[in-house]
C-alpha cells in the first residue's frame, strides 16, 4: 500500500481522471478527528489516514490557515468553523423544518427523546433530534453519525433498501460489536433486516449502548419511497422491549403519517 494514501485505497481501483486525491487526503484528515478522537497529534492523524507524517503535516496546516483546525503546540483538534462543511446540506433538507414540530409534540407527550436520520453509506445521520432527557453516555447533536446496524433507524434504513444493495451491504460492512447484545453475524441481521422491511418498523434492544432501547419506522415520500427514519428512545431500566412497541409505536407511527402528509403539502 502507498504510505501515502488514505485508508480505503489500496491502489487497485480505478479513480476517474477528474478525481482530485489532494482533496480526498484533506477530507480524510478532517474525518480523522471523531467523539473518541477530539484531539489528535500529528503522529495520531497521519497513523488513521495513512498518510506520511510530511503530508499530515501539511494538510493539517492548511486547515489551520483556514480556520478549520486549531493547533496548541503539541495537539491538533477541529474548531467550530468545520460545521460549516456540512450547514449547507443540513439548512438545504426541507424534512426536518417540517418534522420539527411533530417530533416535538411526540417528544412532548412520550417523554422520551425523538431523533430524524438518513442513511450515508454504512452510518446513519442525524437530521433532526428533540432531546429530553440524557440516556446515553455519547452526547447526539445533528451530523452525529453512527453505525447503521446497531440502531433502530438504521436497520429501517437498510431494510429500505433495495435487495441488492442490502446484499452488498451485508458482505461489505464492518459489523462491529458496540455492546454485548450487537447483532454481527451477516445472516441474522439479515433476517432481522427482513422482518424490519416486512412489519415496517424496527426495535433495537441495548444494541448500541447497553441500557438503551429504540423503536423506529419510516418517513416517507409521496411516491412511497423511504425518505428518513425516526425513532423514539427509552430506558432499558422503566421499559420492556414489549412496552416499548405497545406504548411507543402507535403514537410514533401517527408522528411519521403526519410529517408525510404536511410534506405533500408543502410547497418544496
Amino acid at each position: 500500500m502507498d504510505a501515502t494514501a488514505p485508508p480505503g485505497d489500496e491502489g487497485g481501483s480505478v479513480r476517474p481522471a477528474a478525481f482530485v486525491q489532494s482533496l480526498e487526503r484533506g477530507l480524510a484528515v478532517i474525518r480523522a478527528f471523531d467523539a473518541e478522537h477530539t484531539q489528535l497529534t500529528l503522529s495520531e492523524v497521519a497513523r488513521q489516514t495513512g498518510l506520511t507524517r510530511a503530508a499530515a503535516r501539511r494538510f493539517l496546516l492548511t486547515l489551520v490557515e483556514l480556520g478549520y483546525v486549531r493547533f496548541d503546540g503539541r495537539l491538533f483538534a477541529l474548531r467550530p468553523r468545520v460545521l460549516e462543511l456540512g450547514y449547507a446540506y443540513l439548512s438545504g433538507l426541507s424534512l426536518p423544518e417540517v418534522a420539527r414540530p411533530h417530533m416535538e409534540q411526540l417528544a412532548a407527550d412520550l417523554h422520551e427523546s425523538c431523533s430524524l436520520s438518513v442513511l450515508d453509506g454504512e452510518e446513519i445521520v442525524y437530521v433532526a433530534r428533540v432531546p429530553t432527557k440524557r440516556i446515553m453516555t455519547v452526547a447526539i447533536n445533528l451530523g452525529t453519525r453512527f453505525p447503521a446496524h446497531a440502531t433502530s433507524m438504521g436497520r429501517v434504513l437498510l431494510a429500505s433498501r433495495p435487495e441488492n444493495e442490502r446484499e452488498r451491504y451485508l458482505q461489505t460492512a464492518q459489523l462491529a460489536a458496540l455492546t454485548r447484545f450487537t447483532v454481527t453475524d451477516p445472516d441474522r441481521l439479515r433476517r432481522a433486516l427482513e422482518e424490519t422491511r416486512a412489519q415496517g418498523w424496527a426495535l433495537v434492544d441495548q444494541e448500541l449502548e447497553e441500557g438503551l432501547r429504540s423503536i423506529a419506522v419510516p418517513v416517507r415520500d409521496g411516491d412511497g419511497a423511504v425518505l428518513a427514519a425516526m425513532n423514539i428512545s427509552a430506558s432499558a431500566r422503566h421499559s420492556t422491549p414489549e412496552a416499548v412497541r405497545d406504548e411507543l409505536l402507535p403514537p410514533l407511527r401517527a408522528a411519521a403519517r403526519e410529517i408525510e402528509l404536511d410534506l405533500r403539502r408543502s410547497p418544496g
